[in-house]
């Protein structure tokens, strides 16, 4: 039995394939028997632990053992199987979403039904390790791979190159799209005008891949997963208790925990007393890397109003300028 990846969502059954084939041997690498032991596993004098490159063959098929640590364990490895070109990826490549009887990538349209659940799966779960998946991907590269099997969503039996370059732009920052998500967090409602506003302008002078999203009602998995796909991030934020709205700051810090960068925002900050989210929001966004703030910052005070609208138009223009 090959364990590529102990986390309990595959590897839950370990103890009971034990029970059952009590002379199983347990193929691992030996932080996955470590991790095994530590979830009261009896592996004992069951594990072949295994390095980067060793081989094993299994009748016809000859396996090689390629370590992936943090893709997204540390224990983890994937399986290259020479004989037939099948590539046991373990959570790599995986997407959320369960199968519908149908096992294959081109047996679905996976570009309007699977990549948006992809993407949340790959930012969430992997998306502080980029450095780690570009060394898997560099690895891949010398293999003649002609099938991927990941522990989670389809097989991917051809069209490699669409889901290896999303891999590589999720995994060196890099966003999918030149477009605007705006992400407000509102108590009475007019900081979602103000987000509205913004959002008018853009898509009068032209910039019409703009979406918007109420950090209130929209779980933080969804956000970062929309974040890693657009290439600018305008945050809207009421004041809350002189600080930012919690919603709001939970969002930037799973930014932060993910190492999310390499992206530019824009900032509107709403108060009726004493407005700070602005300051609070950009101080955050500072100690991330290669995050460019723009400069065009704008409080609204309480509501919007028509002296506001200048405000508003300089935002709109720095975010269009910046995209040039």
């Amino acid at each position: 039995m090959v364990i590529n990846h102990v986390e309990p969502d595959h590897a839950a059954c370990i103890e009971e394939i034990i029970l059952r084939y009590p002379d199983v041997k347990i193929v691992c690498t030996k932080k996955a028997s470590m991790f095994m032991n530590q979830f009261g596993f009896n592996i004992d004098g069951k594990v072949i632990e295994v390095k980067e490159g060793d081989t094993m063959s299994f009748g016809e098929h000859k396996v090689t053992f390629v370590l992936a640590p943090m893709v997204h364990w540390p224990e983890a490895m994937v399986t290259y199987d020479s004989t037939n070109g099948v590539l046991f990826s373990a959570d790599a490549f995986g997407t959320f979403g369960a199968l519908d009887g149908k096992l294959f990538n081109d047996e679905v349209n996976f570009d309007r039904d699977w990549i948006d659940d992809a993407r949340r799966y790959y930012t969430n779960i992997v998306g502080k390790y980029g450095p780690h998946v570009q060394s898997l991907l560099k690895k891949a590269s010398n293999l003649d791979i002609k099938f991927i099997c990941p522990l989670h969503g389809p097989v991917w039996r051809n069209n490699f190159e669409y889901f290896l370059d999303k891999y590589d732009k999720w995994s060196r920052y890099e966003p999918e799209e030149k477009g605007v998500m705006i992400v407000y967090g509102t108590m009475y409602g007019d900081t979602e005008a103000a987000a509205n506003d913004l959002a008018t302008r853009l898509v009068e002078k032209g910039m019409t891949n703009v979406v918007m999203y109420d950090v209130s009602k929209t779980h933080v998995s969804y956000l970062i997963s929309e974040t890693f796909k657009y290439s600018h991030v305008v945050l809207a934020c009421v004041t809350y208790n002189l600080k930012i709205y919690p919603p709001m700051l939970n969002y930037i810090m799973d930014m932060k925990a993910l190492n999310l960068q390499k992206r530019t925002f824009a900032l509107i900050e709403n108060g009726s007393w004493a407005p700070q989210s602005g300051k609070l929001m950009r101080k955050l966004l500072n100690e991330m890397k290669e995050m460019t703030i723009l400069d065009s910052d704008m409080t609204v005070t309480s509501s919007m109003k028509e002296d506001n609208a200048s405000s508003m138009d300089s935002i709109t223009d720095s975010i269009i300028k910046s995209m040039k």
